[in-house]
C-alpha cells in the first residue's frame, strides 16, 4: 500500500524521507550543530534551502553567501532561503544550531544561485472565518519574476488555533489549464507549542485517509485532494512545495465542497 504521510527524523546531519510516492519532488531535513558543515551536489535537480531556524554560511559553486538566516524558528518571522541550481556543488556551515528544509525537483535550468530574503516574501491571508490562514509566498510565479526556477513553487502557511487550511480541499493532478495544472505537492509540518497536533484529510481515487499532524510530519501528495487543520490551542505551520511539468499554480476544488470557497467575499464583508 502506498504511504502518503510520514515523519522525517530530526537528528544531527541529513535526514531523509523514509518513503516517497512522488516522482518529481523530494525533501530532506538538514540539522547542523554550531560549527558543523554539510557538502553536496545538486546533479540534475534544483534545490531551495529554506532556513527554518538559525544562521549559516553558504558556498554555491564558489559563490559565497555569508551569515544567511535570522529567525530562531518558523513561528518567529519570515524566512531566508538560498536557491541552488542544478549542476552545482554547495556547502553549508552552521553559525549556531541551524535547521534547513531542502526541497528539490528535477531541473535543467542552469542559472546563478541567489538568496531570497524576508523582504521578498509576500504575505497575506487566504480564506475567511474558521478556514482563514496566513501565508508567505517564498518562490512562486505570481509577482516574483526576479526569482527564476525550473519547477519548484514554495511557500509557508500558518493555521491559527482551531482553523482549517487548504479549504475547500483541492487537487492539482492533471494539466487542464487554466483551471488546473499537474503539481505534486508536499507539506512539512511543525506545531506551536510542539506537543500539540492537527489533522490532515487526504483522498484520491483509491484512498480516503485521516492523519495526525505532529512535529516534523510530512504529507506527500502526488495527486488527490488535501486539507488540514490545527487543534484548538495550537498553531500549525506547514512548508508547502510543488513541482510539475509547468511552473504555474492552478488547483481544482472538490466540487462537493467548493461552495464554501464562494462564501469568502461575503464572510470578509461581514468582518469574518
Amino acid at each position: 500500500m502506498t504511504t502518503y504521510f510520514t515523519t522525517i527524523p530530526s537528528a544531527a546531519g541529513l535526514n531523509r524521507l523514509p518513503t516517497n510516492p512522488c516522482k518529481l519532488l523530494d525533501f530532506n531535513l538538514l540539522v547542523l550543530n554550531a560549527g558543523a558543515s554539510y557538502q553536496a551536489a545538486t546533479g540534475d535537480r534544483e534545490v531551495l534551502a529554506v532556513i527554518l531556524g538559525g544562521k549559516g554560511d553558504f558556498n554555491v559553486g564558489g559563490q559565497e553567501f555569508k551569515n544567511i538566516g535570522g529567525r530562531p524558528n518558523v513561528f518567529s518571522g519570515k524566512p531566508y532561503c538560498v536557491y541552488i541550481p542544478c549542476g552545482a556543488e554547495y556547502s553549508m556551515t552552521a553559525l549556531g544550531r541551524l535547521e534547513i528544509a531542502l526541497c528539490s525537483a528535477p531541473s535543467d535550468l542552469k542559472i546563478a544561485p541567489y538568496v531570497i530574503g524576508p523582504e521578498k516574501c509576500t504575505s497575506g491571508v487566504w480564506g475567511a472565518a474558521n478556514f482563514s490562514r496566513n501565508f508567505q509566498q517564498i518562490l512562486t510565479v505570481a509577482g516574483q519574476p526576479d526569482l527564476p526556477a525550473r519547477r519548484l513553487v514554495v511557500g509557508e502557511t500558518y493555521v491559527p488555533s482551531g482553523n482549517w487550511a487548504t479549504y475547500p480541499p483541492h487537487k492539482h493532478e492533471i494539466d487542464d489549464l487554466p483551471r488546473e495544472a499537474f503539481q505534486e505537492e508536499m507539506y512539512f509540518f511543525k506545531v506551536n507549542p510542539p506537543d500539540g497536533f492537527g489533522m490532515v484529510r487526504y483522498y484520491n481515487r483509491e484512498v480516503d485517509h485521516g492523519y495526525i499532524i505532529k512535529e516534523n510530519t510530512v504529507l506527500m501528495a502526488p495527486n488527490g485532494y488535501h486539507t488540514n487543520n490545527a487543534a484548538p490551542g495550537y498553531t500549525c505551520y506547514f512548508l508547502w512545495f510543488m513541482a510539475g511539468e509547468q511552473r504555474v499554480q492552478a488547483a481544482a476544488d472538490d466540487p462537493a465542497l467548493s461552495w464554501v470557497g464562494r462564501t469568502v467575499p461575503m464572510l470578509k464583508a461581514l468582518g469574518h
